[in-house]
């Protein structure tokens, strides 16, 4: 096997694809970490709205997700 060759292996949590390259693997508590559970949600705002929200996510460098996420969060604390 050359140093460029790619081996695509099986994770032993969650049943996940992962890329073995020659060097490294895959390694328990590599990855992002959880932050709650993620469910996908459609969600239909008025065009202000959404101009506000993409307003706040490039003034604080936030996606719109962490931005939804805190503005929920400070609603629900």
């Amino acid at each position: 096997m050359t140093d460029k060759e790619i081996k695509v292996g099986l994770s032993n949590k969650d049943g996940q694809l992962g890329f073995m390259f020659t060097k490294g693997g895959l390694r328990e508590g590599a990855g992002r970490k959880k932050i709650g559970i993620t469910k996908k949600v459609s969600l239909t705002l008025s065009a202000e709205i959404w101009d506000h929200i993409e307003n706040h996510c490039n003034e604080h460098k936030q996606s719109r997700s962490e931005a939804l996420r805190t503005i929920i969060d400070s609603y629900y604390s």
